[in-house]
């Protein structure tokens, strides 16, 4: 492919990615800026807010995060918190340019119990005009359908690795468990917001096969968070996988660029890991949206760069805050 050819493809093959990866660190920005000019204005970032509404005491084992019960770290452990409290973090997040608002749960699966709080707080998000976003772990059919009827906008539900890797990150659910999560949310109408984490151990094939699986899904994600894993003390990946090159994480934004071209690709988790130069590189290479607002992102394990940084940044770059279209 050539980056006059780029359209939107379901059929990524191995070879094509691993192609991909095996360029020229310009060639490959190169036409990954190319495919990007082509759907988005290279010079507006799209701000997002994530907030923990419920922290700790997950049941799952995934070695990256602070808030598995595997994880031997000290962390606040808290219920749901109140809506005013959240609606306060989103209000604020607006007020800074924020134009989608992630609530973020650590739960294995959305308990039933909790279904009509939720809601509540959808609602509520979406009358202060921000798009909501939801983050609550595995669903059912029916759950989804209840998302999307109180009007949820995007569900996040990243598959972190490949599958073949997935053993290596957690073993308390499936990868097939997540696909079928991403159906559900699909086939309720909510748009989905799914990436990955670099940094976990993980070969050039597991990130190319992980891309595949998400530009071979029937719809592209809307958003893809790519996550710079924030090596917490404690956490069993934290401890144990080796540092990520950065160039290995920018070919990574540019390929998913090239792959999905229509969607928003996210710094998430990690920014502080990376000086401005890299931030630079990485929307160079197609990245047009950042996680940030707030300092906390959902732990204080995992925090974003202060918001005045990022402004200072975009007036250096020359870019702009994204609106979405009315």
């Amino acid at each position: 492919m050539t980056a006059t050819e780029a359209h939107i493809r379901h059929n990524w093959t191995l070879d094509e990615a691993q192609a991909l990866f095996n360029l020229s660190f310009a060639d490959l920005l190169y036409q990954a800026q190319t495919v990007h000019r082509q759907y988005f204005d290279p010079n507006q970032i799209q701000l997002c807010t994530v907030m923990s509404i419920k922290t700790g005491l997950c049941p799952e084992d995934c070695g990256y995060c602070s808030q598995s019960q595997s994880a031997n770290v000290e962390l606040k452990l808290e219920k749901l918190q109140p809506l005013e409290e959240i609606l306060s973090t989103a209000k604020e997040a607006k007020a800074k340019g924020a134009t989608r608002f992630c609530a973020a749960a650590a739960w294995r699966n959305l308990p039933n119990s909790a279904l009509k709080k939720i809601q509540t707080i959808i609602g509520e998000v979406k009358a202060l005009g921000m798009e909501s976003c939801m983050c609550l772990g595995m669903l059912t059919a029916e759950q989804a359908q209840a998302l999307a009827d109180a009007g949820l906008d995007y569900y996040n539900h990243n598959v972190n690795s490949s599958r073949e890797f997935y053993p290596n990150v957690t073993t308390t659910h499936t990868y097939q468990d997540r696909l079928d999560t991403l159906e559900y949310v699909r086939n309720a109408g909510i748009k989905v917001c799914c990436g990955g984490i670099l940094g976990l151990g993980e070969s050039v094939t597991d990130r190319a096969n992980m891309l595949i699986v998400l530009a071979n899904l029937p719809e592209h994600p809307c958003s893809v968070p790519i996550n710079y894993l924030t090596r917490v003390p404690g956490t069993r990946l934290g401890d144990n996988a080796p540092k990520l090159d950065n160039f290995d994480f920018i070919r990574t934004i540019a390929v998913a660029r090239i792959m999905m071209p229509r969607a928003f690709v996210r710094l998430s988790a990690g920014r502080n890991e990376m000086s401005d130069e890299m931030q630079a590189l990485c929307f160079q290479a197609g990245a047009n949206s950042i996680h940030g607002a707030r300092k906390v992102m959902l732990t204080k394990y995992v925090t974003n760069p202060d918001f005045d940084n990022d402004m200072y940044l975009f007036q250096r770059l020359g870019v702009a805050l994204y609106t979405p279209p009315t």
